[in-house]
């Protein structure tokens, strides 16, 4: 059983690690939103391109009550978050268990 703990406590880890990093990557987003960065930048561009179809289906979901603010990163973060505290740390949890 405890290669199975292994394997649920590696995978947990990969999951946590990659959350944390798209968070920051939104992060990033929204700094970039406030800021007039140059569009055609690679950066700005890969940054686009990994959070727009995520918050695109957020935003189609969402109604307009925010008096024109975009609401979607922040339901995008709190559903990162939920996901980290729920889902990795069952993970973990069960991991624990099988030991």
């Amino acid at each position: 059983m405890f290669v199975i703990a292994n394997l649920l406590i590696a995978l947990a880890q990969v999951l946590d690690f990659l959350l944390w990093a798209y968070l920051w990557i939104l992060i990033a987003r929204v700094v970039i939103s406030w800021i007039d960065a140059d569009p055609y930048n690679p950066i700005v561009r890969f940054i686009y391109n990994l959070t727009e179809p995520v918050l695109e289906k957020v935003r189609e979901r969402l109604p307009f009550l925010a008096g024109g603010f975009d609401l979607s990163p922040i339901v995008v973060s709190l559903a990162i978050w939920f996901i980290k505290r729920f889902l990795v740390q069952t993970l973990y949890d069960l991991a624990f268990a099988l030991r």
